[in-house]
């Protein structure tokens, strides 16, 4: 039960009048005794609230930072119009800002018999699953001086995508795609290439493609030409173990590579290869794997959803052995985790050679823009230490991409705003050299 505003003010006049009027326990009989048989009254003819009925409908996932709509259906079976106040709690991290206690209390009347919807707007800031809490109801009565209240549990999910801000680099990597596929056959034959069709000679051609059969079947001298093999295997590997908590700008560096591996496995996709995704720090936390082209992106999408960095040091060896087990023979691994030196050198390195050996390998970091920054700062002492600083760690960034290379690993160490199309550069650049 809860007594209403309406309710401490008639008290608080009763008590006035008592006092100025009546000055006796009579006049406090008098005033209160009425005053709770109509809080009584009031509290019978209000609503049941056990009896009420819920149901959820609305968007069930939405990307980081746009907005849906929660809806919950309230049915009234009983005889007696509903006069309520409905809560609908939601985590504050899934509500638009400052809307907090707005947006979750709605007022409305349900006739008996009858249902109403109300709709809670949403607008995530934090990626994952997130699910409501109890919708709590107050029930008044007519004369609005008691209400009855309770809550139920009615449950929903709301899956929170990552934003995919790279997307709008895909038609330019598409049109350079399309520059290496079939639709604009190679007039030079690179390693691990797959023949596309036979056109007639001319001047300029490389004379390693004359097809000698063909041309003796014909008048004119024919070459072959050829086009990127497809169906190839690619395996993402996310690192995230405590460096992918790591802040960069505004977002943690998972984010960041979540939305390089997202770009390149549309590419890929689209490429005609299989894909593949592994996200490990010391154990497996996502996988995908054996999707069909158009299952494949929404299928990392959700698995990615969820993924949160864990405070924990990776377990390189662990990793290797997850990605070994993974990946078929002769696979592109992509390794999207840090370039700090003692991450690699004390746990990369010593098992890069288990994975080079069968695969080829292309790690991709994240920057801080704020090291550059660093380095050019000068005027004060501090800005001068900050900028030896700064120095310094490119100079280490440097020499541990340099370690890797030595071992055949490509390297892309870009801020967040470049990994993704820097990464879909290297994988284009492999493709068109015939290394996947």
């Amino acid at each position: 039960m809860a007594l209403t505003g309406r309710t401490a003010l008639i008290a608080a006049l009763g008590a006035l009048v008592t006092g100025l009027l009546m000055p006796s326990t009579t006049g406090l009989l008098l005033v209160n005794i009425p005053l709770l048989l109509a809080i009584l009254g009031d509290l019978v003819l209000a609503a049941p609230v056990r009896r009420l009925h819920f149901t959820r409908s609305g968007e069930t996932s939405v990307r980081l930072d746009e907005q849906a709509s929660a809806h919950l259906t309230v049915t009234n079976p009983a005889g007696r119009p509903l006069r309520a106040l409905i809560r609908d709690a939601w985590p504050p991290s899934v509500l638009p800002p400052g809307g907090t206690t707005a947006l979750t209390r709605h007022r409305l009347t349900v006739p008996g018999g009858e249902q109403r919807r109300i709709t809670t707007a949403l607008q995530p800031t934090r990626r994952g699953d997130h699910r409501p809490d109890r919708v709590t109801v107050r029930s008044y009565g007519p004369l609005g001086l008691a209400a009855r209240q309770g809550h139920h549990r009615v449950p929903w999910r709301l899956r929170v995508l990552p934003p995919f801000p790279s997307r709008k680099h895909l038609p330019a990597k598409l049109a350079r795609l399309r520059e290496l596929d079939g639709r604009t056959s190679l007039l030079t034959r690179g390693e691990g290439t797959e023949f596309d069709s036979l056109r007639e000679y001319v001047p300029g051609d490389d004379t390693r493609s004359i097809d000698w059969r063909a041309t003796a079947r014909q008048s004119s001298v024919a070459v072959r030409t050829w086009r990127p093999e497809r169906n190839r295997h690619i395996l993402l590997v996310l690192d995230t173990g405590r460096t992918s908590a790591g802040r960069v700008g505004d977002i943690p560096r998972l984010d960041a590579a979540m939305d390089a591996a997202l770009l390149l496995t549309a590419l890929a996709g689209r490429a005609g290869d299989q894909v593949g995704l592994l996200a490990y720090d010391r154990r497996v936390r996502a996988s995908v794997q054996g999707r069909t082209a158009g299952d494949l992106l929404p299928a990392v999408v959700g698995a990615l959803a969820p993924l949160e960095p864990e405070l924990v040091e990776t377990d390189a060896r662990g990793l290797a052995a997850a990605a070994l087990r993974t990946a078929p023979r002769h696979s592109l691994i992509v390794l999207l985790t840090t370039l700090d030196a003692a991450p690699v050198e004390e746990g990369l390195l010593p098992v890069l050679p288990q994975l080079t050996h069968r695969h080829t390998v292309l790690l991709a970091a994240v920057a801080d823009p704020r090291i550059q920054q660093m380095t050019e700062t000068r005027g004060t002492v501090e800005a001068v230490y900050q900028a030896a600083a700064g120095t310094r760690t490119q100079a280490e960034r440097t020499r541990t991409a340099d370690r890797l290379r030595r071992h055949g690993v490509t390297v892309v160490d870009a801020t967040p705003e470049e990994l993704a199309p820097a990464l879909a550069d290297a994988y284009l650049a492999l493709k068109a050299a015939g290394r996947l």
